[in-house]
C-alpha cells in the first residue's frame, strides 16, 4: 500500500491524508555543547577540524526531527534542512562570537510533490543545490525531484527528473542517500549531479554511485572501508567532495567519519577513495550524523555544519555541530 501511494504521488496524484501545504512557525530550543570531547574539554582539534561549538536541538512541535540534509547560506546563519518524513525545516543560526548559540525564525512546510500532494511516507534523504534550483533525493523509491527556490519562502512545486536505471534499481532502504551538484563552470564534471547510495555494494564490496547529466554520465564506485556507510555529501569551495559516513556496532556504538574525494578522480567506471578528515565515535558528541553543509566565513575560513537524525526517538538527539576546516596540503594532494 505504501509503495502504491508513493507511486501515485510521484505520478501527480495526492494521497488522501495530505496535510495543509502552507508553512508553519515552530519553536526550536537549543542547549549549547561546550566541548566535542566531554572527557577532554581543552581539546579543540580533531583530525583536520577545529571544533567551533554545537547545539542540542528540540522542539514542542512533534514533526521536528529526522534531519537528513542541510544547506547553510553563505552568511552562515540562514539554513534550509530536510526531514526524512517529507518536511522542510528553515531557520537562522544565532551566534555568540563564532559559536552557535541558538536557532531563531524557525518554520516548517511539507515537501510538495509534482501533483501538489504530500506524504509522510516519503523518505526524503538528500539535497543538492544549483543556484536557485534544489534537487531532493527520495530513498525508498529512489527518485529525484527538482525544485525552484528563491530563499524567501519554501521551495515551489517540483518536477520529477529522469534518473539512470541503476538508481531506480537501488535497494529500498540502502539506496539514494547523498547528492551534490557540480557547478557548471567547473572544468571537470560541470553541470553533473553526483549521487551516492547509502550501502548498495558491487561485487567487490564497494559503494555504488552515479553521475547524472553533465558531459560524462555514468556509474562509479566509492571504496568502502571500516564498515562505514554514506549518509550525506557536500562540496568544498575548491570542488572536491566531502562524504559524511556513519557506522554502528554494539561495542563501539555510533561512529562518524568524513572523507575527501578528489573531484578529478571521479569519472565513469572509476573506483574512488580519499583521505579521512575526521573520525569520531561515542566518546565525542556525535549521534546519527546524516547532514553536512559547507560555507566560508567572512574571514575566509571554511566552516562545516553537521546535523543528526534523531529518528524521532527519545534515545537519540538532534545535534548541530560546527567545525573549522584546517586544510592539510598533504591530504589535499593525496
Amino acid at each position: 500500500m505504501v509503495g502504491a501511494c508513493l507511486l501515485a504521488v510521484l505520478g501527480g496524484v495526492s494521497c488522501p491524508d495530505s496535510p495543509e501545504t502552507e508553512q508553519f512557525s515552530i519553536e526550536v530550543q537549543a542547549k549549547t555543547i561546550g566541548a566535542f570531547d566531554p572527557g577532554n574539554p581543552s581539546q579543540h582539534r580533531f583530525g583536520s577540524l577545529e571544533f567551533r561549538g554545537g547545539l542540542v536541538l528540540s522542539s514542542p512541535q512533534n514533526r521536528f526531527g529526522g534531519i537528513s540534509a542541510i544547506c547553510v547560506a553563505p552568511d552562515g546563519a540562514g539554513f534550509l534542512a530536510l526531514s526524512d518524513l517529507g518536511y522542510w525545516v528553515r531557520g537562522r543560526i544565532v551566534y555568540s562570537g563564532s559559536r552557535p548559540a541558538g536557532i531563531t525564525d524557525a518554520a516548517m512546510a511539507p515537501v510538495l510533490l509534482p501533483g501538489g500532494g504530500w506524504s509522510d511516507r516519503l523518505d526524503t534523504e538528500s539535497l543538492a543545490e544549483d543556484g536557485n534550483v534544489l534537487y531532493v533525493g527520495i530513498e525508498r523509491v529512489n527518485k529525484i525531484l527538482r525544485f525552484n527556490y528563491r530563499r524567501k519562502g519554501f521551495p515551489s512545486r517540483p518536477r520529477l527528473i529522469a534518473v539512470p536505471q541503476g538508481v531506480e534499481d537501488l535497494p529500498s532502504n540502502l539506496g539514494l542517500e547523498a547528492m551534490v551538484f557540480i557547478p557548471r563552470k567547473s572544468r571537470h564534471l560541470g553541470g553533473t549531479l553526483v549521487a551516492f547510495s547509502e550501502c548498495d555494494l558491487n561485487s567487490s564490496g564497494d559503494l555504488k554511485s552515479f553521475l547524472i547529466g553533465g558531459r560524462s554520465p555514468g556509474d562509479f564506485v566509492v571504496k568502502r572501508t571500516g564498515g562505514f556507510d554514506i549518509s550525506d555529501a557536500a562540496l568544498l569551495p575548491g570542488g572536491d567532495i566531502l562524504l559524511l559516513e556513519r557506522q554502528y556496532s554494539f561495542l563501539r556504538g555510533v561512529a562518524v567519519r568524513i572523507r575527501r574525494l578528489h573531484l578529478d578522480d571521479i569519472m565513469p567506471g572509476a573506483l574512488v577513495d580519499g583521505p579521512t578528515i575526521i573520525e569520531a565515535s561515542g566518546s565525542e558528541e556525535v549521534d546519527n550524523m546524516e547532514a553536512i553543509s559547507v560555507h566560508r566565513s567572512p574571514s575566509g575560513e571554511i566552516i562545516f555544519t553537521l546535523m543528526s537524525d534523531d529518528n524521532f526517538s527519545p534515545a537519540q538527539r538532534t545535534l548541530l555541530l560546527q567545525f573549522t576546516y584546517i586544510e592539510d596540503p598533504a591530504l589535499a594532494a593525496n
